[in-house]
């Protein structure tokens, strides 16, 4: 097998980034020849050659076939060396997990809900879910696993690996969760919140056009994952895309699970529908209450749904006018509710300035509910990747400088 693995970090000092950028490329399924890889990367087409030709070499990419092209000769089709590779993965919620085998550009294979209570904690959780993953990696061929992937519903540290502070996730502060599957697996692991994964699965099955974007899961909590340029954007300190606790009027003083009052969660999430609809007297105990009554044209339950889509369109706007995406891409369980979609579009184009919204994509999630697992496996896929540039010393590729786009 070759050894492709730790996690979504810039390769370590000495290796080639252009190198790194073409694996990643060519693993999410962006591109699949030279030609394509020059032109996002903004690279001379030698260049370029001569860096998938050392990739070739050394195993890390395969050619195969051709594809058609616009003139000329046809194109060799670019893959990662050891096509039968994969990495298994899990989207984890609060009492179930969604979970699969995801191998290079997003395929999504033996996919399945399980069982999972997050509220039992790391220590108890975790190897019951350790134990179906590894089912899983039996069942496709262990020796070809290269990586464990999880989407976590809370903050990661990265670079630690571990959840930072969760609201709804009991006794996981700090647990170091890919060091725990490291050990358990033997092969790297990556972590990350689940809507940065989420907007990694979309990005990596939707149009080339699309590399800037914003993916929001709406769910009992929110959040938002950013794609700029292609690349997942995490900002200085890993926050980015967090919506959750911006403050809007229509928020008032309610009380939030950050200490603060007044946060986009509070009238927006599905846990706050909960609240709102059983303080107005409707017989509701979880999320799946509030889409059920939805789904009958339930008046009341319809209008604070509405409502919930105007105030997440009010935040987004902002957002949209300040960053100017391709698309916007809803995922979670309330972006299967019409209404609330619908209330979310309307804000966006009411609010947002019309050359912004000219070309702008709104839509649901084309991965639906399985979105996370596939950016989860990805990136463990891409962790598999620069833990193998690490390894071979990419540093002796002896590759050249590339321009700048």
């Amino acid at each position: 097998m070759t050894e492709i693995s730790a996690q979504n970090r810039q390769p370590a000092k000495g290796t080639s980034s252009l190198a790194a950028r073409v694996l990643e490329l060519v693993a999410s399924g962006e591109a699949s020849s030279r030609a394509e890889l020059a032109a996002l990367l903004g690279a001379a087409p030698s260049t370029i050659s001569l860096t998938v030709g050392q990739l070739v070499e050394r195993g890390l990419i395969a050619e195969e076939g051709t594809q058609s092209s616009t003139g000329g000769r046809p194109r060799k089709v670019l893959r990662l060396g050891g096509t039968d590779e994969f990495a298994v993965a899990a989207d984890l919620g609060g009492r179930h997990a969604r979970i699969g085998v995801v191998s290079p550009g997003g395929r999504l294979d033996r996919v399945s809900t399980v069982p999972f209570v997050i509220a039992d904690g790391p220590e108890e959780a975790l190897p019951r879910l350790a134990e179906t993953l590894e089912a899983l990696a039996e069942e496709r061929g262990r020796d070809r696993l290269c990586g464990v992937g999880l989407s976590l519903p809370g903050p990661v540290d990265i670079d630690s690996g571990a959840v930072v502070l969760p609201s709804r996730m009991p006794g996981w502060n700090r647990f170091p969760v890919a060091a725990w599957l490291e050990e358990r697996f033997g092969v790297p692991a990556a972590v990350d919140n689940d809507a940065n994964s989420m907007a990694m699965g979309e990005h990596t099955v939707r149009s080339a056009e699309h590399r800037q974007s914003i993916m929001v899961k709406i769910g009992s909590a929110i959040g938002a994952g950013v794609i700029v340029d292609g690349h997942l954007y995490r900002g200085a300190t890993g926050a980015a895309g967090d919506i959750t606790h911006i403050r809007i009027d229509g928020a008032a003083d309610i009380p939030c699970s950050c200490g603060k009052t007044g946060c986009l969660e509070t009238v927006a999430s599905g846990a706050a529908l909960v609240r709102i609809l059983r303080e107005r007297g409707v017989d509701v105990d979880s999320l799946e209450d509030v889409v059920r009554l939805v789904t009958d044209a339930d008046p009341e339950a319809t209008r604070a749904v509405r409502r919930a889509g105007e105030h997440l369109g009010q935040v987004l706007a902002a957002n949209v006018n300040f960053f100017n995406p391709d698309a916007v891409y809803l995922g979670g369980i309330l972006s299967t509710l019409e209404p609330f979609v619908a209330a979310v579009r309307s804000r966006l184009y009411d609010s947002c300035h019309p050359l912004v919204t000219e070309h702008l994509t709104i839509e649901r999630a084309s991965l639906g509910p399985d979105a996370g697992v596939v950016g989860a496996g990805q990136f463990a896929l891409q962790r598999a990747i620069a833990h193998s540039l690490r390894n071979i010393g990419a540093e002796r590729f002896s590759l050249p400088a590339h321009r700048t786009p």
